[in-house]
């Protein structure tokens, strides 16, 4: 990159004028056309929720320069840790945070780490607002992004020592299977921002959805799994199930689909 080039990209700092909640923006018909991994939802936020945005948003809430939505990523979003954390750390990024449970928990335990909540949804945001000013942590921050434009425009090369993708949404219709988030090109994104021996944690209730995952990860040439062959049994040859990681917490959502009879299948793979 240019010196000219360095010297126009934005570091996304914390939000120090952000509102009650995001603005909305035009969307131009462009948008639709993309196969994108979420469908945007109703934004409306309780008492406590909005209470806890406007609390910690200027905070923790990154401001990130868009393009066409409000999820966007332009070109020349930046992502230092010594502006957003005041240090550099152990950095961990979870795609698709929720309602925060697992990233705050983890958070708690590791204080030493930098921790990256990317999530589209702003009542799923201010809930993890909640969460992390109950526990009082203060080495979480958000981004409320699309996160492949995140990994291709804001993150660096190289710099992301774990990633996280816990229960994205399975899209289990066949016609809907061009929008799930784990696929060959999105694995190419993650592997361009993790570090060599960086950890890709991933975990899904959708057992159909857990082999397409496998799948995908086991043909990239930058992952080697960190589980080979456990697991396999004779209608399942090729295993690969990692155990559940511990600090992986059972949150509310996977709670609800082991009450619908569904169980997680996880898999963890190192860049090579």
């Amino acid at each position: 990159m240019s010196s000219q080039e360095q010297n126009a990209q934005t570091t996304a700092p914390v939000n120090t004028d952000a509102p009650q909640t995001p603005e909305k923006k035009t969307v131009p018909p462009e948008f639709f056309r993309q196969p994108y991994s979420f469908v945007r939802r109703g934004d409306r936020l309780t008492s406590r929720r909005q209470k806890a945005w406007d609390t910690y948003s200027q905070t923790h809430v990154l401001d990130i320069p868009r393009l066409r939505a409000d999820t966007s990523v332009a070109p020349e979003a930046a992502f230092d840790p010594v502006t957003i954390y005041g240090r550099e750390a152990y950095q961990v990024v979870e795609i698709g945070s929720g309602l925060g449970e697992a990233i705050v928990h983890r958070a708690c335990e590791m204080p030493e780490a930098n921790f990256l909540a990317v999530e589209v949804y702003t009542p799923g945001i201010a809930d993890l607002l909640l969460k992390m000013g109950q526990a009082g942590v203060e080495n979480v921050r958000v981004a409320q992004a699309n996160a492949p434009e995140l990994l291709d425009n804001m993150l660096e090369e190289n710099s992301v020592d774990e990633l996280w993708v816990f229960f994205p949404d399975p899209w289990h219709k066949s016609r809907h299977h061009k929008r799930r988030l784990v696929s060959p090109a999105f694995a190419d994104k993650v592997a361009r921002v993790l570090k060599p021996g960086g950890i890709w944690r991933l975990a899904t209730d959708w057992e159909e959805y857990a082999h397409v995952m496998r799948d995908v990860m086991e043909a990239h040439p930058d992952f080697e799994n960190m589980h080979a062959g456990e697991g396999a049994t004779e209608d399942d040859p090729v295993g690969g199930w990692a155990p559940r990681w511990e600090g992986r917490i059972l949150t509310s959502f996977e709670r609800k689909a082991r009450e619908a009879g569904r169980r997680a299948h996880d898999l963890t793979y190192k860049r090579k």
